[in-house]
């Protein structure tokens, strides 16, 4: 570690015996009567001496430079910084995977199941981490369990299961995209329905990229929306973006007083509890229940490093950088999928997507970052 120094002085030795004191002095040079006097006000205390029975003028003083060392807190906190940051866009890419592991299975693995075992063992996985707090689990659970189940629910229920089922129809960079819109329709929500403030720049960043998220709904063709010809893809994708923004502002205004990681493993077998009987519809209506080596696959990664681990190292770095900061990295979710799509599913880009892209995260920057730079 890199140390700072600075010059303080040392009172050791006199007539009497020794002694030692140490106080700043940054110019060492610049030492006047009023030092020596209060060093030996310190040493005489120090030797059980009283002031008034040692004649001062008799006393030796020798000062020697000391260098005192000190950590750069800066430069420590400036490497913890830097690796929560990558934290927290490896999380991001662990995210990015899943809708390419999803879109990867859905001819051979329905929606539902992959929410039902995602939710369930990846909340399992990370029980281990919250063992010691047992007791307040019990009493979260007798007190709010329907809370818990509204918005755990939302969150780990709804919101994946119409995004894996919007999956079935739609590309993955259209998923990506649409979803961007997430944390901006959270924003509207919240002035609906908590009375937070909304600027007249949040309100033209919000139509801007709905503009952008209809350029990708229709695809690029505004008439196909007059003609009602709509991928139900896309329309699977908005409800999801929908979705998580009432998860968001239901889990804000319920102020649960928990950790952050055992409310989300609540949460995540909450999910898994809403989201059991439409994967008990599956079993019986959908013919495409039977795990074979893919879907089993890519279950594991949406189970195990895009589903605990994600959400572990996702609360790490907020932690560490705070939520607004780790927020705003969502964003790039939607890039990590444009290129995890182009090189696994071999989806390409067309124009309209990049059209939509533009309006979508001009909007973002609107609603968002602006709003940020003003506070």
């Amino acid at each position: 570690m890199k140390t700072s120094s600075r010059t303080i002085l040392g009172l050791a030795s006199s007539s009497r015996g020794c002694g030692t004191i140490v106080f700043p002095a940054p110019k060492a040079s610049g030492v006047n009567a009023s030092h020596f006097r209060l060093a030996a006000l310190f040493w005489l205390i120090s030797n059980h001496q009283s002031p008034f029975t040692l004649p001062l003028p008799r006393m030796g003083f020798h000062f020697w430079p000391i260098t005192e060392h000190r950590p750069k807190m800066n430069e420590d906190k400036t490497a913890g910084f830097t690796g929560a940051y990558a934290l927290a866009i490896f999380c991001w890419l662990l995210a990015a995977g899943v809708y390419i592991a999803a879109k990867a299975v859905a001819t051979e693995m329905p929606p539902w199941t992959l929410c039902f075992w995602r939710s369930l063992l990846a909340g399992l996985i990370l029980v281990p981490v919250i063992t010691r707090q047992r007791a307040a689990i019990i009493t979260i659970v007798r007190q709010r369990y329907w809370s818990l189940l509204l918005v755990g629910g939302l969150g780990f229920a709804i919101t994946p299961g119409l995004t894996y089922t919007g999956l079935n129809y739609t590309t993955a960079i259209n998923a990506g995209l649409i979803l961007a819109l997430m944390p901006m329709i959270t924003m509207i929500l919240a002035r609906i329905l908590l009375g937070e403030p909304l600027g007249l720049l949040q309100i033209a960043g919000a139509i801007i990229a709905c503009i952008g998220m209809v350029i990708i709904v229709v695809r690029g063709d505004l008439s196909a929306l007059l003609r009602l010809q709509v991928n139900p893809g896309e329309l699977f994708l908005v409800a999801a973006a929908i979705g998580f923004g009432f998860y968001t502002v239901l889990l804000r205004k319920a102020k649960f007083d928990l950790p952050r990681l055992l409310l989300l493993v609540l949460l995540l077998e909450c999910g898994a509890v809403v989201s059991f009987p439409f994967y008990l519809w599956e079993i019986t209506h959908d013919e495409r229940t039977a795990l074979n080596t893919p879907g089993l696959l890519a279950l594991a990664y949406i189970i195990a490093p895009g589903g605990a681990l994600m959400y572990y190292l996702f609360n790490r770095s907020v932690e560490t950088l705070g939520a607004s900061r780790a927020g705003v990295l969502v964003y790039l979710q939607t890039v990590f999928v444009a290129i995890l799509a182009f090189l696994f599913l071999g989806e390409r880009l067309f124009p309209y997507h990049f059209a939509g892209a533009i309006f979508i995260f001009a909007g973002v920057v609107l609603t968002t970052f602006v709003r940020a730079a003003r506070r």
